[in-house]
């Protein structure tokens, strides 16, 4: 039986140098994509991405009928007037929560039933209350056990008074992406803790940007969305991928470093944006450029400092930031974090690992505290086939000595299908292999600044 195959990462030997560009942002293109494909008339979305989630969009748009080719770097999109003709009677969702939590209610909007399925782990995402609350509104859906498939049947909603949990940013977002299709106004109110309020505030500004109405509440608890609307195609480009571009960063961070950012669009405009923010005051030293294209940074290796970060709207740095706080110096905390436990993987209990590479962690059901450590070991971790954690626990190894080992290898291709060839290009040793015996120095050797990118050790 041939040993599995792992992503296996080195300690940097030098300093990281060299230019990166940042990919165009997923959560712009998710949205940007579905309202496109029920405007009335022809849109052109501009810097295409090929991340894989954004693929499974892609593709199961097309298979509820929606025309979408590419176009130069970009995607030209001709709607359906508010309506889908599904291709097929089954709707693969991949593995991609916001395909699935869009499209949901979306697929009412098609002439025949369809029954919407993902990968076979996919099951296990939570579901249940955005089920029930399209129900509420008015969508006939069919399923068991509160989890994929479930089969949507067609017809428009009605709207009404809708309330859901404010646990996940996406159940609320796919409510107000169906909203405007309804026949009645709809009020989406907002129950318990609001998390990921960024995200929301994407959705709204991108539905804005397709002519639909939607207004917030000053506490953005409660939404209003008239009925009878329909998206007006658009010109829209994709921002920078500042969540992507964090890795690289954190890189850096953590290593002497001398690498600049770059990107075809400003870096603004991103939900993540705030952490930039967070690690200046931590004294990372990076710079701007003034007119907002690119990100330099000239550091001497000096871990940040240690400190408190409500991660409640930035959900997805979760797995990055516990790197950075496992080598900060001092103390670090990061607040409410237990609404990650529900992403791709129970992101929590991943980041834990990294008490294998010699981390000093705790947490209480909420927060994770972190007492800083001078170095990290190696050590043979799990990915859980989520993009982001194996990102992350790549540059954890990139700074311990040793060589770790990830399961999973290509989960990075979800989100960032450049990550690999990036980390290389920089100076980290990391590459896929199938496994082989004694891998420690000579793997570290062989992948030195320089080595063909993405190589197999």
């Amino acid at each position: 039986m041939l040993p599995p195959v792992r992503l296996l990462v080195a300690k940097a030997q030098a300093p990281l140098v060299g230019e990166l560009t940042i990919p165009p942002s997923k959560y712009h293109a998710h949205r940007a994509l579905m309202l496109a494909a029920l405007a009335d008339g022809e849109s052109l979305i501009t810097q295409r991405t090929s991340a894989r989630h954004v693929t499974f969009t892609v593709q199961a748009l097309r298979a509820l009928g929606a025309q979408i080719e590419s176009a130069g770097d970009g995607w030209r999109v001709r709607g359906g007037a508010g309506t889908f003709s599904p291709q097929t009677d089954e709707v693969s969702v991949g593995s991609s929560g916001t395909t699935l939590y869009f499209l949901l209610g979306l697929a009412a909007l098609g002439d025949r039933p369809v029954r919407i399925v993902g990968q076979r782990y996919f099951r296990r995402r939570p579901i249940g209350p955005l089920l029930r609350a399209l129900k509420r509104m008015g969508v006939r859906l069919e399923y068991e056990g509160q989890h994929l498939p479930v089969t949507v049947y067609p017809g428009r909603p009605t709207g009404g008074r809708i309330r859901i949990d404010g646990t996940l940013s996406q159940w609320i977002s796919g409510l107000l992406m169906l909203a405007p299709y309804c026949t009645e106004p709809t009020t989406i109110e907002v129950r318990g803790e609001l998390n990921e309020r960024p995200y929301l505030e994407l959705t709204l500004e991108m539905m804005r940007e397709f002519g639909l109405e939607v207004t917030a509440r000053e506490d953005w608890r409660e939404f209003y969305v008239p009925p009878d609307q329909c998206p007006t195609a658009t010109r829209a480009t994709l921002p920078a991928d500042l969540g992507s571009a964090m890795f690289g960063l954190a890189a850096c961070t953590l290593h002497p470093s001398k690498v600049t950012f770059r990107s075809p669009t400003p870096i603004a405009g991103h939900p993540e944006a705030a952490v930039l923010d967070n690690l200046m005051a931590a004294g990372v030293p990076f710079r701007i450029a003034a007119d907002e294209h690119s990100i330099s940074m000239d550091h001497d290796g000096t871990p940040p400092e240690g400190g408190p970060l409500d991660c409640r709207d930035i959900p997805d740095m979760v797995p990055i930031l516990s790197v950075l706080a496992a080598r900060a110096s001092g103390r670090s905390a990061l607040g409410h974090v237990a609404h990650v436990r529900l992403k791709e993987s129970d992101r929590v209990a991943s980041m834990l690992q990294l008490r294998k590479m010699g981390a000093r962690i705790e947490f209480d059901g909420n927060d994770m505290t972190f007492e800083g450590v001078a170095q990290l070991n190696g050590a043979e971790l799990s990915s859980f086939n989520d993009h982001r954690v194996l990102m992350a626990l790549a540059v954890a190894g990139s700074t311990a000595s040793g060589v770790t080992e990830l399961s999973y290898p290509h989960a990075y291709r979800i989100s960032y299908p450049e990550f690999l060839d990036h980390m290389n290009s920089l100076g980290v040793p990391a590459a896929v292999s199938s496994g082989v015996p004694d891998l420690g120095g000579r793997f570290a050797a062989s992948l030195g600044p320089g080595a063909p990118s993405g190589q197999d050790a």
